[in-house]
């Protein structure tokens, strides 16, 4: 069989890769195998000078790799070319951190001539990565990895394996060693074999709770480290001394940038009854003001879904919506013609009873859900399985961090939208996942925090 890659813009074939065959796969194992043990041995700064060459690659290719990543996925090309240079400046962070990161720490107080805590690598790592942000998502795990001296198996999504084998062909390029970064090609049975490996020791993956919950159950059963970066209903709280026109603003970017397909973009807007009306009007208008369009045309600010059952499933959930009695203040929609276009959309009038308040909605549809103060506001925030990024709103940064402390979510973002950054950690809870990418804490999840203890 081979995967397709589809122009989400016009429904065509971009490009087929073929799945690899169990012997491809074997090799791929045994490979990863092979050079950890001569990669891991090799000097940290031998390490992050070819990290620091791969940086270069990007950076030089950066229009090449940005419009493969178009029109694979429908990424206005704006943002495909932002998503290059973030993947470059993240490398860049580990080539400057990472010796930082991974000094042995030492304890004091436990009567040795010298006690310690090193970190070494832990081997093979899986990662099973999405198509929202194709490069990003692997880069961001692919530095920290190789840089602490272990090797990597990419899993690309089915529709974006191109821009998967575009990472692998420029670690080559930049000299990371054969076996050190592969992709791999294959469907989930395969994968959950692979998982099974004695030769892998570890799995990240990101995508939907669903499929993370599979992961997690082969890979405890196998006895596996685990990293698991999974789905979000995010809250965006308003209050109701915050400045809504700036909110407003920001919560319709939030359903707007990447075609509202963001992990951790805003999706219920909780907002106080006080300033629902002015709230609702300011991203109203942001919302209007959008240009749908060919995602390689300068002026277009939302391209299309990135496949077709994508739209489907947000036009359902927003018609389930509209039918269980929420009101349409944005009509939007599916956009007829070629490609995958859904142009944004906003409900109001929403509870969780509706499904855009309930369930992840992976587009440009966003719900607003009217609250009386600040306690209901929390309770509107938490009040579903997920967990992973939240903002609040409000005039007062105090008030706001106090509401900050009581929401469940990885992330908390005061007055402005979210976004990863690689300095900060990155992760969930509850059904949005667990453990940490980024910074020293998504360094260090595939090291073995080693105690070493020396006594005369």
């Amino acid at each position: 069989m081979a995967y397709q890659s589809i122009d989400p813009s016009s429904g065509e074939l971009v490009a087929e890769h073929p799945a690899h065959t169990p012997a491809d796969v074997e090799g791929l194992l045994a490979q990863a195998h092979a050079a950890f043990t001569a990669w891991r041995a090799r000097p940290l700064d031998e390490r992050t000078a070819t990290l620091a060459a791969l940086a270069d690659v990007f950076e030089r290719d950066a229009e090449r790799l940005a419009l493969l990543l178009t029109s694979e996925m429908g990424k206005p090309l704006g943002q495909a070319r932002a998503e290059v240079a973030k993947c470059v400046d993240g490398i860049r962070y580990y080539v400057a951190n990472a010796d930082r990161f991974l000094a042995p720490r030492p304890v004091e107080g436990l009567g040795g001539l010298r006690d310690y805590v090193r970190y070494d690598p832990v081997g093979t790592v899986l990662a099973i990565m999405p198509w929202n942000f194709p490069y990003w998502q692997p880069i961001r795990m692919i530095a920290p990895v190789i840089a602490g001296g272990n090797t990597l198996l990419l899993k690309s999504a089915p529709n974006t394996m191109g821009t998967g084998e575009a990472i692998a062909a420029a670690a080559r390029e930049a000299g990371v060693p054969d076996g050190v970064v592969q992709t791999l090609r294959a469907e989930p049975d395969t994968i959950a074999d692979v998982i099974a490996d004695v030769r892998i020791q570890g799995v990240s993956f990101t995508g939907s709770t669903r499929g993370g919950r599979a992961v997690a159950a082969t890979a405890g059963a196998n006895g596996k480290r685990t990293v698991l970066e999974l789905g979000g209903s995010d809250p965006y709280v308003v209050l109701a001394d915050a400045d809504v026109e700036r909110a407003g603003a920001a919560a319709a970017d939030a359903r707007l940038v990447n075609c509202g397909q963001s992990c951790i973009s805003g999706k219920r807007f909780i907002v106080d009854r006080r300033v629902a009306d002015a709230f609702t009007e300011a991203m109203a208008a942001r919302l209007s003001a959008s240009v749908v369009g060919d995602p390689r045309d300068e002026a277009t600010t939302v391209g299309p879904m990135a496949r077709a059952d994508l739209r489907d499933e947000l036009e359902a959930q927003v018609r389930r919506s509209v039918d269980a009695g929420a009101q349409v203040v944005v009509p939007g929609g599916r956009v007829d013609g070629p490609g995958f276009f859904y142009a944004p959309t906003l409900l109001s009038g929403v509870t969780r009873d509706h499904a855009v308040g309930d369930e992840e909605t992976f587009g440009p549809a966003g719900a607003i859900i009217v609250v009386d103060g600040d306690d209901e506001a929390v309770a509107a925030a938490n009040d579903t399985e997920y967990g992973l990024g939240s903002a609040v709103w409000s005039a007062d940064v105090e008030r706001a961090e106090r509401i900050a402390e009581r929401i469940d979510a990885g992330m908390v973002t005061i007055n402005a939208m979210n976004v990863s950054d690689v300095r900060m950690p990155f992760g969930g809870v509850k059904a949005s996942g667990y453990g940490r990418e980024l910074a020293v804490e998504g360094m260090r999840e595939f090291m073995n925090a080693k105690s070493v203890r020396v006594n005369a």
